[in-house]
């Protein structure tokens, strides 16, 4: 299985280079900069603490240019369980030490030695027996389980005591570790699919050579009950395998999820790396001579994510999406949008397309997840609000390929303009408020005007979308001609031009001096209802909000 990309976070720019050596080292690493203190970087942030604790709670490992106490107090109250930790070091500023402080039973020594040759020092490792064996017995290479952590633990101390062992069944990264082996050994370490019962002297290591076929839904007791049967352990079992045409069931994936092995699609007519045998509960197993890849058998699920960005910064965009477009294999979008959700690694594949191809983009991206890739679709702001989550649904909905109706679709919310632009002002929506788009591409301009002033005469709050362009020129000062026959020339209005990207602008006027060449395609017109109110900020601007009363005040 792939491992996920590191994080290297730093709080000045003078640890900025060494990040930038460690990340030549580590290509698919992102540079993480405390806002305000460095700049070009991959990611800002505002809290280092925060932002430390929600890359350890993704399971993101972790590369801090800082002292290793700092690490150690701020990660404190996560760590509960020493086995299921990202590997998290600490790094010198001036690359002068590298630091495994957590994941030692993960790669967190492999990816320090890997750093430390690319600075050019040696790696501060710590852990007994590798630094004795040169090899960590309780973290088997990929392709093989580890029986039992506690009874490994107390094995190995054992071994560090001074006692021989010997080594039963392949076991290939063994072969250059300096190990004390003798065949009269009473430990032994064992490695073989077959069920065993775990004993003190015996490290049990099982290679994941066990693919099980599932030809209809099953449950993870009925699999454990069949392997206990067919004499197999269940650590050995690399991957299901199911023909594609189950590829929507909820059963088999949650039947997968507790037994934690891979979940795989194959088509009837594909081959598979073993010979088959059936147990008396009709499944059937095969067992190969190897570990198995299950990347490299069938399919997976596809998956289809529609995204939003937010307005544009960093900090905006929710944790939900930043770990959707980590996983993704594809992303596509309207150019200007995907390169908004950069940086990607250099194995993601970007597909941009115009702004007016939405349904073109939407049928692409399922033609994509249908191949068992994880596929993302990038809207600004939020992919629900005249964005990419209505055209990717509408896409579904007209198809018949059962494909497309098996990929695993969500959508992932983003702060929408008009909130990012209310939350400049104040609270200019903080009561019932219309959100409209301008723009009569896909909606004849008489259902505009009626809605408009539907909702003008109902005394709403008003946000604009699309207000303005140069094919559409007239519409706005006509929308503003309907809006004034319900709301005074005091009316507060605020529009906000690219909030949330650099180089945004927020102006408070009235709806009496707002005209359309204050507006452009990237500005969102926010007009107050009758009880919008406006006051003075201690830096000569204004606030603007919308009570949540209306009428008398309670």
């Amino acid at each position: 299985m792939s491992r996920p990309a590191p994080a290297i976070v730093i709080l000045g720019s003078g640890s900025l280079n060494t990040a930038r050596r460690i990340q030549q080292c580590c290509s698919e690493a992102l540079i993480y900069g405390l806002a305000g203190r460095v700049e070009d970087v991959d990611r800002s942030y505002s809290d280092f603490g925060a932002t430390l604790r929600e890359l350890y709670q993704q399971g993101t490992p972790i590369i801090a240019l800082c002292a290793a106490g700092i690490v150690i107090r701020t990660l404190a109250p996560l760590l509960l369980e020493k086995g299921a930790e990202p590997p998290v070091l600490a790094v010198a500023e001036d690359a002068s030490a590298v630091v495994p402080l957590l994941g030692g039973l993960g790669w967190v020594n492999d990816l320090a030695r890997e750093i430390a040759a690319g600075l050019g020092i040696a790696p501060a490792i710590t852990t007994s027996g590798e630094l004795r064996f040169g090899t960590c017995l309780l973290n088997p290479p990929s392709g093989y389980a580890l029986g039992d952590l506690e009874l490994g633990k107390r094995f190995v101390s054992d071994l560090l005591a001074g006692e021989p062992v010997r080594i039963e069944g392949d076991a290939p990264w063994l072969a250059s570790a300096q190990l004390p082996e003798s065949q009269q050994a009473r430990l032994s370490i064992h490695i073989g699919s077959a069920e065993r019962e775990p004993a003190a002297d015996e490290l049990l290591i099982y290679p994941r050579n066990v693919l099980l076929k599932a030809s209809a839904e099953v449950s993870a007791q009925t699999i454990r009950e069949a392997l206990h049967e067919a004499k197999l352990a269940w650590q050995s079992l690399a991957c299901i395998v199911a023909p594609d045409t189950l590829m929507g069931s909820a059963q088999l994936r949650e039947t997968a999820l507790e037994l934690a092995v891979p979940l795989r699609f194959v088509s009837a007519a594909e081959q598979l790396p073993v010979d088959w045998r059936e147990s008396g509960s009709g499944l059937k197993f095969g067992v190969a001579l190897a570990p198995l890849d299950p990347q490299q058998i069938g399919r997976a699920r596809g998956r289809l994510a529609v995204i939003g960005l937010g307005p544009g910064a960093a900090e905006l965009m929710v944790p939900a999406v930043k770990a959707e477009l980590a996983r993704a294999n594809d992303v596509l979008g309207y150019e200007t949008y995907v390169r908004m959700a950069g940086p990607f690694r250099a194995d993601q594949v970007l597909h941009c397309t115009d702004n007016r191809e939405e349904m073109q983009r939407a049928r692409h991206a399922f033609e994509l997840a249908a191949q068992g890739r994880s596929v993302v679709v990038v809207s600004s702001g939020d992919p629900g609000v005249f964005a990419m989550a209505a055209a990717v649904l509408e896409a579904l909905h007209e198809s018949t390929e059962p494909q497309w109706h098996s990929v695993d679709l969500e959508i992932l919310p983003g702060v929408s303009a008009s909130l990012a632009t209310a939350a400049q002002a104040g609270a200019p929506l903080g009561h019932d408020f219309c959100v409209m788009s301008l723009s009569d591409n896909l909606k004849p301009w008489s259902i505009i005007e009626k809605r408009l002033d539907l909702a003008s005469e109902a005394d709403l709050a008003l946000a604009f979308y699309n207000p303005i362009s140069r094919s559409r020129p007239w519409q706005l000062g006509v929308a503003l001609d309907i809006v004034r026959r319900h709301r005074t020339a005091q009316t507060p209005v605020v529009l906000g031009r690219d909030i949330g990207r650099p180089g945004q602008t927020l102006r408070v006027i009235t709806l009496g001096d707002l005209t359309p060449d204050q507006v452009d395609m990237r500005t969102m017109v926010l007009i107050g209802s009758s009880t919008t109110c406006t006051f003075p900020r201690a830096d000569g601007t204004q606030w603007v909000y919308t009570p949540r009363w209306y009428g008398e005040k309670p």
